[in-house]
């Protein structure tokens, strides 16, 4: 695609930032992508990916590797404590494609980010600086200027129409130029793991995820084919501090089970928020965790960061002035985020439930029935951020 003569400098190399990287090259837009790490580096482990963000993926050109790189389950089992059979199925599977028009599936978030960076390697518009030290950032009426210092001692000078911070939970772009708060921790902790896809053989079926409620703490896990692996994620109360013990739960029957086969391998990632209405300021904005961080108990966070790309991307390209853009980009997108956000707090609290708060929350579950979640959740899942005219899907 001819050239558009616009430059565009992102913060973060993550699954955000390398969406927005894409967007952008697919219309001739030339970008520079600044990344901390010396190479890739997703933290974490599983990943969700529901057809609100599939659907874009896919329009970038994504389809087989991910069908390749991801697990498409048959369904959600739900578990209560002591059991070892589900006590509620939500149906997904060839269902979710036919209802939203894309699949729901489950990955490795390092598989993902794998799968975008090698996306932008054909790209001779897109350039990505790994090993950046620290960056400062000038706007002006024709743009910003970026000085960028390296690990090895090395500055240099850029300029560029505008600056992204695709720069997480914690971003710099949020808090240094945009004057913007700090996240906040909520009490909880996710420890995750991988463990031998072997270990959970006769636990939990090797076609659906599985999560296990419990008073004050609940279990998700799922099969990675691609690895031979299981992803588990635990989430408990804790504290947001270096090198916390690894959590030494007793637990019954199935849960039990899978607790035991991670043994001491398990990492914590303290769980902390974004709220803020300040999205931009002249030509600095921010999107992902950067605006938004919230808690996984919709599966959304990384969804919300790749809708933001695929809004965010067409807007700066057609739009006359970067600031014209991001205030149309922050309309459109902080009320859904808000109401994502605002779900997923709650579903924490309605997974943590105590007896005999949670006998009601299961009594509830079974009564909307195995497809119920199509219509509490098509607002999400049916959500389209369709491409403009003129924007090529491969």
């Amino acid at each position: 695609m001819p050239g558009t003569g616009r430059s565009y400098i992102i913060a973060g190399a993550g699954i955000s930032g390398l969406t927005l990287a894409l967007t952008l090259a697919k219309f001739g837009a030339t970008v520079v992508v600044l990344e901390r790490n010396s190479g890739i580096q997703e933290a974490g482990a599983g990943l969700q990916i529901s057809p609100n963000a599939r659907r874009i993926l896919d329009r970038l050109g994504l389809s087989e590797t991910l069908s390749t790189i991801g697990l498409v389950p048959q369904a959600l089992d739900t578990y209560r404590p002591g059991e070892t059979k589900p006590f509620f199925s939500m149906e997904l599977g060839a269902l979710m494609e036919e209802r939203f028009g894309a699949p729901y599936s489950v990955m490795h978030r390092a598989d993902l980010a794998e799968a975008l960076y090698k996306a932008t390697r054909r790209f001779a518009n897109i350039d990505i600086m790994f090993g950046v030290r620290s960056w400062d950032i000038a706007s002006h009426a024709r743009g910003v200027t970026v000085a960028i210092d390296d690990d090895s001692g090395q500055s240099r000078t850029t300029r560029a129409s505008a600056f992204i911070g695709a720069d997480g939970v914690h971003s710099a772009t949020r808090r240094q130029f945009l004057g913007g708060p700090e996240a906040q921790f909520g009490g909880r902790v996710a420890w995750r793991t991988l463990v031998p896809a072997e270990a959970a053989q006769g636990l939990i079926a090797m076609d659906r995820v599985s999560v296990f409620f419990g008073g004050g703490h609940h279990l998700v896990c799922y099969p990675l084919p691609h690895r031979g692996q299981i992803n588990l994620a635990l989430f408990l109360p804790g504290q947001a501090k270096d090198n916390p013990k690894v959590p030494m739960l007793k637990g019954k029957a199935t849960f039990g089970a899978l607790v035991a086969a991670a043994g001491e391998t398990w990492t914590p990632w303290p769980l902390f928020t974004v709220k803020t209405s300040t999205w931009y300021r002249d030509n600095v904005g921010i999107l992902g965790d950067a605006a938004h961080a919230m808690v996984p108990f919709q599966a959304q966070g990384a969804a919300m960061g790749i809708e933001d790309a695929a809004t965010l991307g067409p807007l700066l390209v057609d739009c006359a002035e970067p600031e014209t853009a991001f205030a149309r980009y922050a309309t459109a997108r902080q009320a859904r985020v808000e109401r994502v956000a605002k779900l997923s707090a709650s579903n924490g609290r309605i997974f943590h439930m105590k007896w005999p708060m949670s006998a009601a929350r299961d009594a509830v579950m079974r009564a909307q029935g195995p497809r119920g979640h199509l219509n509490r959740l098509g607002w999400i899942y049916s959500h389209d951020v369709a491409p403009p005219a003129g924007m090529p899907e491969r």
